[in-house]
């Protein structure tokens, strides 16, 4: 809540809200939330940039499907004809692709691998790419990934994370010795992590506790 106010009213963006296959009451504690803290402005509704755009999970794959897609217009709008900087946050992006292969498997389309839509790469390329800058404005997108059975190689997770910047892995072992935030720093990567974008003591320094922290985790499995 507090990027959606520093975007919203420091920087005079906005923010838009994709909700895919969102639970009800999810989507209602959200706009309660944002409605509480002054995010969302009920009596002056142009003051509050910002909009919410819900799939419920009782609706049709293809309504769920457009979710995304519906909120990526909305922030290209007001990237391009009201040139502000947007925050995008879509959750859930697994959801996307799952709708997606719902949608294939009414139009009896030949299944791909683990059962996902053949047109995975290109469905979801086309969301993603849409996300970029221009001289009008910027569109920035924070996304969440459900991960099916923690596996990162999943076509689903794979797919999504070719198109990021970077990727903050969460760890159920982490969170269940109650180490919060439960982030993965071997797991999680980013693009900055680059020679000519860090110092050289600085990338060092990463290279050295990565691997301190890889033989730590394999001995503790030995």
């Amino acid at each position: 809540m507090e990027l959606i106010n520093i975007i919203a009213r420091a920087h005079g963006g906005v923010f838009v809200f994709g909700g895919v296959s969102e639970r009800t009451p999810e989507g209602n504690d959200l706009y309660m939330e944002m409605k509480e803290s002054g995010v969302i402005n009920e009596q002056n509704i142009a003051e509050s940039k910002v909009a919410l755009v819900y799939g419920q999970m009782n609706e049709p794959p293809g309504a769920r499907m457009k979710v995304g897609l519906t909120a990526l217009t909305m922030a290209e709008y007001f990237r391009d004809v009201n040139e502000q900087d947007v925050l995008l946050f879509v959750d859930n992006i697994f959801r996307f692709v799952q709708a997606g292969s719902e949608v294939s498997a009414l139009l009896g389309r030949m299944p791909s691998a683990v059962g996902y839509q053949p047109t995975l790469s290109t469905e979801m390329g086309s969301l993603q790419e849409r996300i970029t800058s221009t001289k009008e404005g910027s569109i920035t997108s924070i996304q969440t990934v459900y991960v099916p059975a923690d596996d990162l190689t999943d076509p689903a997770s794979a797919t999504t994370f070719a198109h990021v910047d970077a990727t903050t892995i969460l760890s159920r072992g982490f969170a269940a010795k109650g180490i919060y935030p439960a982030v993965d720093p071997l797991d999680s990567t980013s693009t900055m992590l680059q020679p000519g974008l860090l110092v050289t003591n600085i990338m060092k320094l990463h290279n050295r506790l990565s691997k301190l922290y890889n033989v730590t985790k394999n001995f503790k499995i030995l």
